[in-house]
């Protein structure tokens, strides 16, 4: 069971509608578990099916993560028009095992669903998230 500020949850999933049509992404510090901050990143490839960050924002954001003796926690994108479950494309590009793949599904745009996964070596495992205030 991963434990989530509500806070956090509401801001990816403000960060999918406002970059709706296309995938929206971040990156989730924190420490000792918890969520420090989250970061909304650009989507570089501008589209519906895929995400990714530049690499110099990245390199930012790692920097501002280590500097703060903060862990990488998290990777979040949307799902515009498909369920909150990795795509066979997000398994093949998942390279940091340690880290929890946040999904936002806007399939149901007056449902927006947030569902967390671990993907190591290609096999999907899903963490239950307890959304707290």
């Amino acid at each position: 069971m991963y434990k989530i500020e509500k806070r956090y949850v509401d801001e990816m999933v403000a960060h999918a509608v406002a970059e709706k049509p296309n995938e929206c992404c971040g990156i989730l510090a924190g420490v000792d578990g918890r969520i420090a901050k989250l970061y909304r990143t650009t989507n570089i490839e501008a589209s519906p099916y895929r995400y990714n960050v530049h690499p110099k924002e990245l390199l930012q954001i790692l920097d501002e993560i280590d500097d703060n003796e903060w862990q990488f926690s998290g990777i979040y994108h949307s799902h515009t028009f498909s369920e909150a479950y990795p795509s066979p494309t997000d398994v093949s590009l998942a390279f940091w095992p340690e880290a929890l793949y946040f999904l936002v599904s806007l399939a149901d745009s007056h449902n927006p669903v947030v569902r967390a996964f671990h993907i190591v070596d290609g096999k999907v495992t899903e963490e239950q998230l307890q959304v707290s205030e």
